[in-house]
Order: structure tokens, then C-alpha cells, then sequence
């Protein structure tokens, strides 16, 4: 199963008021195991940057104009993405923007299923308690002391292993799937593996001595001993 960890950065809170997604960034999973494959991008939201934004992202005019528009980088996040189930922190922020970017460049929009929001799977099993990106990395020891600034890829490196835990732990199937990873694709390794009888059984590691040793101690058991008993 393959899920993508993602986050946004914008100049504001209203698409409809002319804000812009500044920054993305995606940490891609397999089979809940980081794979090593994310996705970063700084994005020209071809407005200025409001000085509240600066303050919470650390990102300017200056840096931001260079960068290319949501236009030229849509079409590469669509790919990295796929079919993939998004992991969002407070995801109907994320995809409300998300969905305005990709309508303003006449791409379909993405649905909500495919989001599955950490903030509510934190209130519904911690409620009641506080259930920020910052308040759960605490709450899962998860080292957060890089974030002076929000980030969309750190942000999303912090928000995989929360999730992680969210979910039941850094390895929820106990190591019973495994990922093997190239530099271009990741493959499931023995995700369908069953027990099976063995083609040829095991020789018997008991001596003469220990087989004659367990049978004289059957044989006091009485003829009621289960081990008597054939099934």
C-alpha cells in the first residue's frame, strides 16, 4: 500500500481571497515504511508574500521569485503523487488549496476520500488533548527541534512519524511485509507469503538414549495419556 505524507505552505488562509501555496513537500510510504523517495517544491505565488506568512515560513519576495508558478511544476506533483492515499495534517486546509490550484490550471480537482486527516485520527483517540503537528511530536517523542520555521517537507518528514505511531507504531505488521527499494521503484517483497509443510521434514535431534528415555516415561503415564491418544 503505498501513501503519501504531505504538506503545504501558503501565503494565507483563503484560496477565494487571492491566497497561493508557497511551498509543497511529500514523504512517500510503503506498507507504512519510509521508502526515501519525497517530493519538494518552492512555488512563485505571483502576489506578495503577506508579512504574517514571512513570519510563520521564513519565506520572502526575494527567495520566492525565482521560483516557478503552480502551472509548470502541477503536472510533476500529480505524478508523484498517483493514486496514492494523501496523509494531512488538518487535511481539509491542505486540499482546499490544493484543489483551488489545480482548478485555476484547469486540472480535475483531487477528491476528499483520498485523504486521510491526522488531526482528526489524534482528536478521536486523544481527546480532549492538545493535537498539533508540535503537541503529538512531543507526545510521541518524535524530535521536532528543527522546526523554528514551518517547513512543508520537514513538516511532513515529522508528520510520517507521527502518523506512524497514530497508526500503531513505526512498523504497525511487525516486519511481516518488506520493502525493497531502487532508485526508481519500489517493490513489495513476500507481501503474500503463507506458511507451508516442509518438502522434507527435519531429521530428529533426539539421541537413542532421550527417545528410549521419553517413551519409559509415557509408558507411566497410564494408557489414558493423551500422548497415547492418535488423532
Amino acid at each position: 500500500m503505498r501513501e503519501i505524507v504531505l504538506d503545504t505552505e501558503t501565503t494565507g488562509f483563503e484560496p477565494s481571497e487571492g491566497d497561493r501555496i508557497v511551498e509543497i513537500g511529500a514523504v512517500e510510504l510503503f506498507n507504512h515504511l519510509p521508502t526515501g523517495n519525497t517530493y519538494h517544491q518552492y512555488i512563485n505565488p505571483e502576489r506578495t508574500m503577506p508579512k504574517e506568512a514571512f513570519d510563520v515560513h521564513g519565506l520572502g519576495d526575494d527567495f520566492l521569485r525565482d521560483k516557478p508558478v503552480f502551472k509548470a511544476i502541477a503536472q510533476d506533483f500529480l505524478t508523484f503523487i498517483g493514486d496514492a492515499q494523501l496523509i494531512i495534517h488538518n487535511a481539509s486546509f491542505d486540499m482546499k488549496f490544493l484543489n483551488a490550484e489545480l482548478s485555476w490550471v484547469n486540472l480535475p480537482a483531487l477528491p476528499m476520500t483520498r485523504a486521510t486527516d491526522t488531526l482528526m485520527m489524534a482528536r478521536r483517540k486523544f481527546p480532549g488533548s492538545p493535537a498539533t503537528l508540535d503537541a503529538l511530536c512531543r507526545r510521541f517523542g518524535v524530535d521536532n527541534s528543527g522546526r523554528e520555521k514551518h517547513g512543508a517537507l520537514l513538516d511532513s518528514e515529522l508528520l510520517a512519524e507521527v502518523y506512524l505511531e497514530l497508526v500503531g507504531g513505526r512498523q504497525p505488521d511487525f516486519g511481516l511485509s518488506a520493502v525493497q527499494q531502487t532508485t526508481t521503484t519500489v517493490t513489495k517483497v513476500a507481501s503474500d507469503w503463507r506458511p507451508r509443510p516442509r518438502p522434507n521434514p527435519l531429521p530428529s535431534r533426539l539421541t537413542e538414549a532421550e527417545s528410549a528415555a521419553h517413551a519409559s516415561f509415557i509408558d507411566k503415564l497410564g494408557d489414558h495419556a493423551i500422548w497415547k491418544k492418535r488423532l
